[in-house]
């Protein structure tokens, strides 16, 4: 079965959408400041072209009254508001990074985007394309989304860019029910191919759409399962139960494991996570919802560092999700040296110190999560849009 590669953006109605950003535009000019409402806003369209320029400050006050959903419709008015919203869109995601996934409980077709420093909340509705499926995660941009039929939809919510995989028998695994799913999307760096990998119920299976099959990866021996993986330098790496870290080859079903000087002595029931900081790959050991270790593998030495503290990065988790990690984070609003931690069971974001403290970190401060109205949400996952991970097939020959 042939990789489809589409475009999910069905035409829009010009006359309807002018109308429905026009009567936006009226319902929310009572928030335009005092200065601005000696502007007259010329929204007489010119039937001939579909032309309705406005001046860029009163765009600027027209879009924030838009929600999500409505940004597409924004841009489908005029190539003048187009080429505002690309700028205004360009903006938005420099700066508000990294968002936060809320899924709602009720309605599978509805999340939001929820910017934790601006307290801002930005819902969507896509149910066409989220309705019969299961969120896994989100990875270099796209929300990956298990089918019931066990294929995969890759979503840009951005784009609305969708590609799809060909359905693969996974072995004594129903991804619906299973609480331990976890995906990561690479692409080739030559090329539009991608690369997905999937765990599932400690079995690790990779799709790669050059050849539109999937490959799953045996079970190892002795009890030691893959728990984690990350892209690094354009190679994909893997973490098992037992602390040892390897490559993924994608030109077969193996794992080409790297030779360390030592072993962290590994504590009962963690989680392991890789993490890819500034090209520095991390290794984070994770209990429920506390990180306890942070190691930074150093390839100079092949060995494990421990990091006494977090210094200018901070780490976000999401409970049973990804660990990311991000430098200078107060470019974005967060603090340096913390870890924010969010689980379905509490309705904040829980800040801990980034320095070690023998088994446990420091709580400095809850952060209350905004919520649209009467809708009830849960935490996906964290969203960072300017990450996508790359491979180089010539690295894993």
């Amino acid at each position: 079965m042939k990789i489809s590669r589409n475009k999910v953006s069905g035409r829009v109605d010009n006359g309807s959408t002018r109308a429905r950003v026009k009567k936006k535009v009226l319902k929310g000019s009572n928030s335009i400041p005092k200065e601005h409402h000696q502007i007259t806003l010329p929204l007489q369209l010119d039937e001939t072209n579909g032309n309705c320029e406005l001046p860029w400050d009163v765009l600027n006050i027209i879009s924030k009254t838009l929600d999500f959903d409505n940004h597409f419709q924004f841009a489908a008015v005029c190539k003048n508001w187009r080429a505002f919203h690309k700028i205004y869109w360009t903006n938005f995601l420099a700066s508000q990074q990294p968002l936060l996934v809320q899924l709602s409980f009720h309605n599978k077709g509805s999340f939001c985007f929820v910017t934790i420093p601006a307290q801002k909340v930005y819902c969507s509705t896509m149910a066409n394309f989220l309705f019969h499926s299961v969120f896994v995660t989100s990875s270099s941009g796209y929300f990956i989304m298990a089918s019931s039929n066990n294929s995969f939809s890759l979503i840009d919510p951005f784009t609305r860019i969708k590609k799809v995989t060909n359905i693969c028998t996974f072995e004594y695994c129903d991804i619906h029910f299973a609480s331990d799913k976890h995906a990561l999307l690479a692409f080739d760096k030559c090329s539009e191919e991608f690369v997905l990998v999937f765990l599932c119920k400690r079995r690790l299976y990779v799709y790669q759409s050059r050849n539109c099959g999937w490959v799953s990866y045996s079970t190892m021996k002795n009890g030691e399962e893959v728990t984690d993986f990350v892209v690094l330098h354009n190679i994909i790496y893997v973490v098992t139960n037992k602390v040892n870290i390897g490559v993924l080859s994608l030109n077969s079903a193996n794992i080409k494991f790297i030779k360390l000087k030592s072993t962290p002595r590994l504590r009962w029931r963690l989680e392991l996570k890789l993490v890819n900081c500034d090209e520095q790959l991390l290794l984070v050991e994770i209990c429920g919802d506390l990180v306890l270790k942070v190691y930074k593998i150093d390839f100079s030495t092949m060995d494990y560092v421990e990091l006494k503290t977090l210094g200018d990065i901070a780490l976000f988790y999401t409970v049973n999700g990804h660990c990311y990690a991000s430098s200078n984070p107060s470019r974005w609003g967060y603090e340096s040296n913390s870890v924010y931690v969010m689980a379905s069971f509490y309705p904040e974001c829980r800040v801990y110190s980034g320095d070690d403290s023998e088994l446990h970190r420091k709580l400095q401060k809850y952060i209350t999560i905004p919520v649209p109205l009467g809708i009830r949400t849960f935490p996906a996952d964290w969203y960072f849009r300017h990450i996508k991970y790359e491979i180089d097939y010539s690295l894993v020959e």
